[in-house]
């Protein structure tokens, strides 16, 4: 008996030994090739990373959110980019469309094969709605990724996929329910592993590869050499590129002003004094409801640039109050097919916004 106790007691020992061993390990590593740099991550730290979202649901926070309550959202946050009715192919691609009733009982989405439908949505690609909620929930919305609560990602996912016929409009999604919902994605068998990206028998086929192409050796074509795939009349149609920049990433464009290759352009002479305190003021309050992620001061974003703006409606009399209803009662039609929604930012903020528009945006 005694033996036996202290045979448990050595491995016990050599048990948290290892732990130790392990434990120390990555700081050690990290230690030995750049002394006094790094260390471990904590458990807070590698929780705060490790958001994702798995197909099987795991890593699926708790929580639910109405079609309803996903429908507010969507046109305070998302339909400026993407259209009231998940429709808009101006900035992104369509969410919504082409896809059936039919889909949605067979799993398949019969308009994938069909080579006279233009086409290709997110709702007719995706096959889980995990990867619809985890894109969500880390990357949107676009001028703000992660900002969404649990319960806000849920409602969003739900409205979005109301649109699509998905699921009715009383509908309520959580983490109880979304396997529920899962059954009734219109493409939710047509993904496959039957291809050479993936190892192994139990995902796909083995390995086999998804090419045949035979290498040329002799009298091969000579590669046709592309200039640029941008024509000149669209290569400023959303702004430059090289000064927009999102918070994740950080990603930045490359500059649409000029073609490949040619010089930069000349930098603008400095400014003999800073912006006016007017000026300042109404750029704070631009800035603070979020006015900015979808209007350049100078450039057109989404939307027009603000000094374009004023421009368009210097000497109108009523420019204020005018400006101040589109504001916060929203606008379409005017600068092109993407709506502006109905913004919930103070009267008194939109009036000062608006002063400054109709003062001329003066620098």
């Amino acid at each position: 008996m005694s033996s036996s106790r202290e045979q448990r007691g050595l491995l016990k020992r050599l048990a948290l030994a290892a732990v130790a061993l392990l434990a120390g390990g990555a700081v050690w590593a990290q230690s030995a090739a750049f002394p006094g740099i790094g260390r471990a991550a904590t458990p807070k730290e590698v929780q705060a990373w490790d958001i994702d979202v798995r197909p099987d649901f795991k890593g699926l926070p708790k929580g639910s959110g109405s079609v309803a309550r996903g429908q507010e959202i969507w046109e305070a946050k998302c339909a400026s980019c993407h259209g009231v009715f998940g429709e808009s192919n101006e900035v992104f691609s369509p969410l919504v469309g082409g896809t059936t009733a039919d889909d949605i009982r067979t799993g398949r989405v019969a308009r994938l094969r069909d080579p006279g439908f233009p086409g290709r949505t997110t709702l007719m690609k995706v096959p889980t709605v995990s990867t619809l909620w985890d894109y969500i929930h880390r990357a949107m919305p676009w001028n703000a990724p992660k900002s969404l609560s649990h319960d806000e990602v849920y409602a969003v996912t739900a409205f979005m996929l109301n649109l699509g016929g998905v699921v009715p409009d009383n509908f309520v999604m959580s983490d109880a329910n979304i396997a529920e919902v899962q059954a009734r994605m219109p493409n939710r068998h047509g993904m496959t592993t039957d291809h050479g990206l993936w190892s192994g028998r139990t995902m796909g086929n083995g390995g086999k590869p998804d090419v045949r192409a035979t290498a040329c050796m002799r009298n091969c074509a000579v590669e046709p050499t592309v200039a640029s795939f941008l024509p000149d009349f669209a290569r400023n149609a959303h702004g430059n590129l090289a000064e927009q920049q999102r918070l994740v990433g950080p990603q930045v464009g490359a500059d649409t002003t000029r073609p490949p290759g040619a010089a930069t352009r000349p930098a603008a002479a400095a400014p003999s004094a800073g912006p006016s305190a007017a000026t300042q003021a109404a750029l704070a309050l631009a800035r603070g409801n979020n006015c900015l992620a979808c209007h350049g001061v100078d450039n057109k974003v989404v939307g027009p640039g603000l000094r374009e703006v004023a421009r368009k409606y210097a000497g109108r009399s009523d420019a204020v109050a005018y400006l101040t209803e589109r504001i916060l009662k929203g606008s379409q039609g005017v600068w092109g097919p993407i709506p502006m929604p109905e913004q919930t930012l103070p009267a008194a903020d939109a009036k000062a916004i608006a002063q400054w528009l109709a003062d001329g945006a003066k620098p």
